[in-house]
C-alpha cells in the first residue's frame, strides 16, 4: 500500500490505461513500417471493429435502444459478486452470437441526441459488453493485462472498437472522452475491466429508468468489499482502492471535497474516518486476477 493523500491523478501506467502509451504504440507502428523492421509471427495490433456501420437513415435514438438482451446474458453468466462465467458463456455458440447481436444494436444508436440518463445507461453497458466480448476472444486467460500491450501488439483498452453512429469508439475512448465528462463519477463504480479490483459487474444491465439507482447500489456495493476499503479507527486511516487515487480529481477538488461525496456510500465506521480533517488515506493494491467464477470455485 502507498500511503498519500486522497489527490487526482491524470496517471494511468498504473491503472487502466495510459494515454501516452497509445501515442507511442502509433509511433512505433510507424518506424517499423517506414524502417521496414520485421513484424514478430502472431503480434495482432488491432482487432476487427465490433458491431457495425448503419447508415443514418437507420440509426435510432439512444432512448429507443433494448438493453434486455445483455440483460438476459448478464443474468445467466454473471454472479451476485460480480464473476463470469467465462466457460460457459464462451462454450455456448448462441450466448456468443448473442452478444455479437446485442453489440450490432449498440452500432445503430446516435451519438446524437438521447436524454442523460440514456446515454449513462448506453455507454456504460457498451464499456462492459466490448470488455466481456475482448476477453471471450482471448479465453481461457489469467488477467485482462495480459492483453494491453503498452508498446508492441495489441491493446484491448485502444484496439477493439465499438460502431456507433458510423464512428469507432476504443474503450478508453468510452470511458475518458464520453463518460467521464458526464459529471457522473459514479461511473467507475459500474464500468468494469474484467478484474477482482473492478466494481463488480452487475449482473443485469442498465437502464434508463434505473441508472441512477443502479450507480447508487453498486457504489455501496464496491465499499463493502475489503478489497476496496479497509477502515483502521486506531489509526485515523482509510485504505481505499487505487481507483480513488486515479481518478481522485473526478469525485472533487480536494480530499475533503472528494471524502464528502463518497460518505453516502461508506459504511458506518469509514463514514465517521471520512468526516475526520486528521484522516490519512492510502491506497490498496489492484487486482488485476481475472473475475472468472472458475477461479472463485
Amino acid at each position: 500500500m502507498v500511503s498519500k493523500k486522497l489527490q487526482s491523478s491524470s496517471h494511468r501506467n498504473s491503472g487502466r490505461s495510459s494515454w501516452t502509451s497509445a501515442a507511442s504504440r502509433v509511433l512505433l507502428v510507424v518506424a517499423v513500417i517506414v524502417c521496414g523492421l520485421s513484424v514478430p509471427p502472431g503480434v495482432v495490433f488491432a482487432k476487427a471493429p465490433l458491431g457495425k456501420q448503419w447508415p443514418a437513415s437507420q440509426q435510432v435514438s439512444m432512448n429507443d435502444v433494448d438493453h434486455s438482451p445483455f440483460d438476459r446474458l448478464l443474468r445467466k453468466h454473471v454472479d451476485r459478486d460480480g464473476y463470469v462465467d467465462y466457460t460457459a458463456w464462451k462454450a455456448s455458440s448462441a450466448d456468443r452470437a448473442a452478444l455479437r447481436e446485442y453489440l450490432n444494436s449498440l452500432s445503430r444508436a446516435s451519438t446524437r441526441g438521447g436524454t442523460t440518463d440514456a446515454r449513462l445507461a448506453f455507454w456504460i453497458n457498451a464499456y462492459n459488453a466490448v470488455t466481456i466480448e475482448g476477453i471471450l476472444q482471448e479465453y481461457p486467460t489469467s488477467s485482462i493485462r495480459n492483453h494491453t500491450a503498452k508498446l508492441f501488439g495489441y491493446n484491448i483498452w485502444d484496439d477493439l472498437p465499438l460502431f456507433v453512429g458510423g464512428q469507432q469508439f476504443s474503450l478508453n475512448q468510452i470511458e475518458h472522452e464520453i463518460l467521464r465528462k458526464m459529471n457522473e463519477p459514479r461511473i467507475h463504480f459500474a464500468i468494469v475491466c474484467a478484474s477482482v479490483g473492478c466494481p463488480r459487474l452487475l449482473s443485469e444491465a442498465y437502464t434508463i429508468e434505473r441508472v441512477r439507482d443502479q450507480l447508487a447500489i453498486n457504489a455501496r456495493d464496491f465499499f463493502s468489499r475489503p478489497q476496496n476499503l479497509k477502515a483502521d479507527t486506531r489509526n485515523r486511516r482509510l485504505h481505499m482502492s487505487s481507483i480513488l487515487s486515479w481518478f481522485g480529481e473526478d469525485f472533487g477538488s480536494s480530499q475533503s471535497a472528494r471524502l464528502k461525496y463518497l460518505t453516502p456510500y461508506l459504511p458506518t465506521a469509514a463514514q465517521k474516518l471520512a468526516a475526520d480533517p486528521g484522516v490519512d488515506v492510502s491506497f490498496l493494491e489492484y487486482d488485476w486476477s481475472l473475475n472468472d467464477q472458475a477461479k472463485k470455485r
